[in-house]
């Protein structure tokens, strides 16, 4: 059938309409397309109308935030917030799925670790997925923010790399050792439940000052509070302390303890146990045990590596003001561990 002019025009009329909505439908969907998933890596950053030198900021967006990429151009990306919010940032502020996963598998895996020590950040600081400067980050964690210290852990240092807060160098460090030079890593967890790896020089290990003085030129790794004693109307805490040399890159996370415990009658803390030379691994366990007619003591249990290289465990108990080790069966020392200094 032949359709008469007026019919024909308006049908090509209609079908040019369709075509036309399709067309920009489809652009539509292309503008708007997700390339991928990104979340923010900085405290916080802006939103920009247009990449450009004069722009408008449209909103801002926080560390941590889960951002979709629509679009990239050269060093820039515009995303589009959980909120619907659309603007350009920076690409360097963005990190993607797989570091976000691997810092949720890291916080999961170090969610219940036992904290050895609290700390407190010397500077801004960024989490980071793996020991080393120029690892995969994500959260960024504020100058004195206050962190659980887990595990330690040694990176080569990069080239160049400056030190954030110099420290003079000792004389007996003038005749370095070949190999690459090496920094000490910790792993902490936040106030939020975060787990990452900073940098140890950035990160002061927040020892109470009663027992901190006696640190005597060794560098705090752990400290625990064993129990308390009274004192008058006080209870005071008796500690295990854990330290090392102060030195980056030594092949064991701690070579030495001390107890200190409270002299009731002087009114003051007294080294009750000291040893050195060990080739200790964190983490330390602290509990309690049952023994019998001594009654229920403190416990805390030291792992170390032997001459095989294997780690092994060393029980101790405290019956104050004494530790003793608490030997496996058919475990024997060659030496008392018990060793008594003021």
């Amino acid at each position: 059938m032949r359709l008469s002019g007026p019919v024909r025009i308006r049908t090509t009329a209609v079908a040019v309409v369709m075509a036309t909505i399709i067309t920009l439908s489809a652009c539509n969907r292309g503008r708007h397309r997700v390339l991928e998933v990104n979340y923010v890596s900085a405290p916080q950053a802006a939103l920009r109308d247009q990449v450009a030198a004069i722009y408008n900021r449209v909103g801002t967006v926080k560390n941590g935030e889960r951002v979709e990429v629509l679009d990239h151009e050269k060093r820039f990306a515009r995303v589009r917030t959980a909120s619907g919010l659309e603007g350009w940032i920076e690409q360097r502020y963005l990190v993607d799925q797989k570091t976000y996963d691997g810092l949720q598998k890291l916080t999961q895996d170090n969610q219940s670790a036992p904290a050895q020590a609290p700390g407190i950040l010397r500077n801004d600081t960024n989490l980071h997925i793996t020991p080393g400067r120029e690892t995969d980050h994500l959260y960024q964690l504020a100058s004195g923010a206050k962190v659980a210290i887990l595990k330690r852990a040694t990176a080569e240092k990069q080239p160049g790399a400056a030190h954030p807060v110099p420290k003079p160098v000792e004389a007996k460090q003038s005749a370095k050792a070949s190999g690459p030079v090496l920094e000490d890593w910790w792993l902490v967890r936040d106030a939020n439940g975060h787990v990452g790896w900073v940098l140890a020089r950035m990160v002061d290990v927040d020892a109470p000052l009663d027992i901190a003085q006696y640190a005597e030129g060794q560098r705090f790794v752990a400290f625990f509070v064993l129990d308390e004693v009274p004192d008058g109307d006080k209870k005071i805490p008796q500690y295990l302390c854990v330290l090392t040399d102060p030195h980056d890159g030594l092949p064991y996370d701690f070579d030495q303890v001390r107890v200190f415990t409270w002299n009731v009658r002087k009114h003051r803390y007294e080294t009750a146990y000291r040893e050195h030379g060990l080739n200790g691994v964190l983490p330390v366990t602290v509990t309690s045990e049952n023994f019998e007619k001594e009654g229920t003591l403190p416990v805390f249990v030291l792992r170390v590596t032997d001459d095989a290289g294997n780690v092994i465990e060393r029980k101790y108990k405290l019956n104050t003001p004494i530790v003793r080790r608490v030997l496996a069966p058919g475990e024997t020392v060659a030496k008392p561990a018990f060793r008594r200094h003021r």
